[in-house]
């Protein structure tokens, strides 16, 4: 990765905790908005990181809840 999106998906993880420690969903938008302000570009690749990164983490968890179904079931039989 260019410099650009190595520092957009640093800011992006950091933003991610930092929300999901807070509470507070919008914090993503709110950094979005003074990226925006400041760079478009930075703003572009931060928002393709959180993207990506909430993609996974949503594909992580279906994943492992249906694993752990299977596994259940498995166990059960």
């Amino acid at each position: 990765m260019g410099v650009v999106e190595d520092l957009a998906d640093k800011l992006a993880f950091d933003t991610i905790a930092a929300a999901k420690e807070l509470g507070d969903d919008r914090l993503i938008d709110d950094v979005s908005k003074v990226l925006e302000a400041t760079s478009s570009t930075t703003q572009e690749a931060f928002m393709t990181a959180i993207r990506v990164r909430l993609a996974e983490e949503r594909g992580r968890k279906f994943l492992e809840d249906r694993l752990a179904r299977g596994r259940a079931a498995r166990d059960k039989g």
